[in-house]
């Protein structure tokens, strides 16, 4: 008896953990600007993919790359959030964090859009 009780509450946690993150999910998408952007740029990368055929290889490459930089604008803002909770005012430390993380960002977003111009320029050239 014990057992099935603390698999159902062992579910329930699963479950509120779920809620939770796509709760997260959705708030960024609908509050923060670069979230914004950023699905609408994966929206157009996925069309031009499906225009261009990719093979399951460049696709595998495309999804971790728009993984990769939604993640870390999602894990920026959080950490900006976080920030400005724990030290509104400027802070020479939390400036420190601030930067990091959105050079996080900018990393993943130069290595990715290196990615697709390795996957979609010779495509493109093609048709030129």
């Amino acid at each position: 008896m014990i057992q099935n009780n603390q698999s159902a509450v062992y579910r329930q946690a699963l479950n509120k953990t779920f809620v939770n993150a796509f709760n997260g999910i959705q708030y960024f998408f609908k509050t923060e600007r670069n979230g914004k952007i950023q699905l609408f740029v994966s929206f157009l990368v996925l069309l031009t993919g499906f225009y261009f055929r990719l093979s399951p290889t460049e696709w595998a490459f495309i999804f971790l790359c728009i993984g990769a930089v939604m993640g870390m604008e999602m894990l920026n803002s959080a950490l900006e959030h976080l920030c400005n909770v724990v030290h509104y005012d400027y802070h020479p430390v939390i400036k420190i964090i601030k930067d990091v993380s959105a050079g996080a960002v900018l990393l993943t977003s130069v290595i990715s859009v290196l990615i697709g111009l390795v996957i979609f320029l010779p495509k493109i050239l093609l048709l030129l």
